[in-house]
């Protein structure tokens, strides 16, 4: 028999020869992992982070606004409670005023009002100057006037006259002034003051520009990034029935001013100090007249007269004029030549008060 044969069979594998990697070259590869997870990470960070970015930006812009808001309402409080105080008093105060700033808009708005005190006559006080007024007492009772600023007082005599007369005065109004005529025995006929109220801005930095809130005269008006002032409170002016069916007109001025800095940090003591109260007017009005202007934008003045002569102007529409009691224009529809409060005859009541308050460090 032939021997089986038995192939040879290579156990070993070939072996492929190939160059040995240096350790330095081995080290670099190790860097270049490294640096691309490094890049990687990077990368996706960035893009959460320009994800994020907006909501951020809006929920540090929402933190700022409610912080903003929150101070104006203090504000608010702490000023009606300061100016109702007496003279030299009032209170201290501390806020957080990080991202926010504080500042006075002086002599903001001006507000005039007129009334007779009496029903026995008409009598007009009119602006000729700086340094002038006219008087027309339609009924001749006007034979004296006192004309009252921060300043003193002054007093004039005249004749009674059919026509107008022209008093020359030495009174120089900064910021309020206050006339009253007086019939031959020395009773008051009519008063008619003009009054020029400063206020505060509250301005905060928002993501797009900057929020600002001003308070005037109990008023708020604010405006965002990009956006026109609009009005969220007005001026507290009422009429309110009385229960013998006569009515009564109230309105509270309130005048703010800032002596110096209030600076900026996470407590900002301030003191509210009371200048005193005054009473404008108080009783029996008659022929009541009264404006307001708004200097700190154009947009804010028109909004006032809206809301005066809202309703107004629906029952002018629906022709209920005759049953109408409320604010009403003195001459044109506009309210451009100021207000006047219509009562269907029954008799108004005014009170008139302004409350003066100092804010400082």
């Amino acid at each position: 028999m032939m021997p089986k044969v038995v192939p040879y069979v290579n156990a070993q594998p070939n072996t492929v020869w190939r160059p040995s990697l240096r350790r330095d070259q081995r080290a670099v590869s190790e860097v270049l992992g490294v640096v691309m997870m490094l890049a990687m990470v990077i990368t996706i960070m960035g893009g959460v982070w320009v994800f994020l970015n907006p909501y951020i930006t809006d929920f540090e812009d929402n933190t700022n606004w409610n912080s903003a808001t929150g101070i104006a309402e203090r504000f608010e409080d702490r000023i009606d409670v300061a100016g109702g105080a007496p003279e030299g008093t009032g209170i201290r105060h501390t806020l957080a005023l990080q991202s926010t700033m504080i500042q006075s808009v002086e002599k903001v708005e001006t507000w005039t009002m007129a009334a007779d005190l009496t029903p026995y006559d008409s009598v007009t006080v009119r602006d000729e100057n700086s340094s002038a007024l006219g008087i027309y007492s339609m009924n001749e009772t006007a034979r004296s006037i006192t004309i009252e600023t921060e300043y003193g007082v002054e007093s004039f005599s005249f004749e009674a006259s059919h026509e107008e007369v022209l008093v020359r005065h030495n009174s120089t109004q900064q910021h309020w002034m206050v006339v009253t005529v007086f019939d031959s025995d020395n009773n008051p006929i009519h008063r008619s003051f003009t009054y020029l109220i400063s206020g505060i801005q509250i301005t905060t930095s928002l993501g797009q520009g900057e929020h600002q809130i001003a308070l005037m005269n109990n008023a708020r008006v604010e405006r965002f990034p990009n956006e026109p002032w609009s009005v969220s409170h007005f001026p507290k002016i009422e009429i309110d029935p009385l229960v013998n069916g006569e009515f009564r007109l109230s309105l509270v001025l309130s005048d703010v001013t800032i002596n110096g800095s209030l600076g900026s940090g996470n407590k900002i003591g301030m003191n509210m100090i009371s200048m005193g109260p005054m009473t404008l007017f108080s009783g029996e009005a008659y022929n009541v007249k009264f404006t307001v202007v708004n200097s700190l934008n154009d947009l804010i003045t028109p909004q006032y007269h809206d809301r005066m002569l809202d309703e107004y102007n629906l029952n002018r529409a629906s022709g209920t004029l005759d049953t109408y009691v409320g604010y009403a224009p003195f001459l044109r529809a506009s309210g451009a030549d100021g207000f006047t409060v219509e009562t269907q005859g029954a008799q108004l009541y005014l009170e008139v008060d302004v409350k003066r308050v100092e804010v400082s460090r």
